[in-house]
């Protein structure tokens, strides 16, 4: 692999996790369920990290 190869490699997947990332956090968090969930895992899909943000400060929490 050349040089510039790897170098697009390697960013390809740190940008790939970095996006997916929240996504996953989101599947896997009991903040919200069902409908809500899809709703926040859309929100990240179409405007990415700013809505991360916000699901951490105005998604709802359950209490244990």
């Amino acid at each position: 692999m050349e040089g510039s190869d790897l170098n697009f490699t390697i960013t390809f997947l740190i940008v790939t996790i970095g996006w997916l990332l929240p996504i996953i956090i989101i599947l896997r968090s009991s903040k919200t369920s069902g409908g809500e969930k899809l709703a926040w895992i859309l929100l990240i899909i179409f405007v990415s990290w700013l809505a991360w943000i916000f699901y951490w400060l105005l998604a709802p929490i359950k209490k244990s």
